[in-house]
């Protein structure tokens, strides 16, 4: 792969996969638009662990309270007895919804790639059409349902649903965020606090499924597949900081409006140009 290859995608991947617009979407597009040759999986998984990088720092604090709730879970009282001092068990129970809320993807995900429905999905026209419908269904959750409750009433029952929500984000276009924000804000809880259990959510869900690629790199990637990965996945790394920066901070004081808007005319251009 080019070196300008890689940036596009780096970049793309960066931007789109917190925005609710859609990262494999765009993933899939990016070597319709510009005549490239699909990047492949390799690159793909490297990208997500790119992005995997930047919500793991950037919301750092809830990263070290999941952290010890990890090992609290495993049994460590030195673990347990930290998280009583720190009064940090709800990060204990959040860890838990996170496990809950991630099983529903990832039989829904190796179910796709056993079938081989991930290849077939990855069509224009299906891009195009459910990035308009699922950026409707999200306005609609956005304006039209309730933002009073916070991430700390976030229940198990909630957090099912949330997750059972995330299969829809195998149809490219969908967005893994856009429809967890949906469900998130459809279940009550306010812009920002839908927004970070998105992407706190985002870290099992991408190491799920980045661990076959990554075990597939190591066994038969070539020099090269390595070194584009590494490079790809640093570009997405800071692009995605700047991009969770950019959506927490819209989040606190705007609606989600801006990416419905870019969705639906995304969508439409795509179809008029199919056509």
């Amino acid at each position: 792969m080019g070196l300008l290859h890689l940036i596009i995608i780096a970049v793309v991947q960066g931007i789109t996969e917190f925005l609710p617009i859609s990262s494999s979407g765009h993933l899939v597009l990016v070597p319709f638009i510009f005549g490239y040759a699909d990047q492949g999986l390799l690159v793909d998984v490297s990208v997500h662990l790119g992005t995997l990088g930047a919500v793991l720092i950037y919301f750092w604090q809830d990263t070290k309270g999941l952290t010890f709730a990890v090992f609290a879970s495993l049994g460590s009282s030195k673990a347990k007895e930290k998280a009583k001092t720190d009064t940090d068990t709800d990060y204990l129970r959040l860890f838990h919804i996170l496990i809950l809320a991630s099983i529903p993807i990832i039989i829904a995900g190796y179910a796709f790639v056993t079938f081989g429905l991930t290849d077939m999905l990855r069509d224009t026209t299906i891009i195009a059409i459910s990035s308009i419908v699922f950026g409707v269904v999200l306005y609609i959750a956005d304006t039209y349902f309730q933002q009073k409750k916070a991430m700390g009433e976030l229940g198990f029952k909630a957090g099912l649903i949330i997750g059972l929500s995330q299969i829809l984000a195998l149809i490219p276009g969908t967005s893994r965020s856009g429809i967890t924000m949906t469900a998130g804000r459809a279940l009550g809880f306010s812009r920002v606090d839908a927004a970070r259990f998105s992407m706190l959510l985002a870290i099992p869900t991408i190491l799920a499924a980045a661990t076959l690629g990554i075990i597939e790199l190591a066994q038969h990637g070539t020099e090269q597949q390595i070194q584009d990965a590494i490079i790809a996945g640093t570009l997405s790394f800071f692009t995605a900081i700047a991009a969770i920066h950019f959506l927490m901070k819209w989040l606190a004081h705007a609606s989600m409006t801006i990416f419905v808007v870019y969705r639906v005319l995304l969508g439409a251009g795509l179809l008029i140009y199919i056509a």
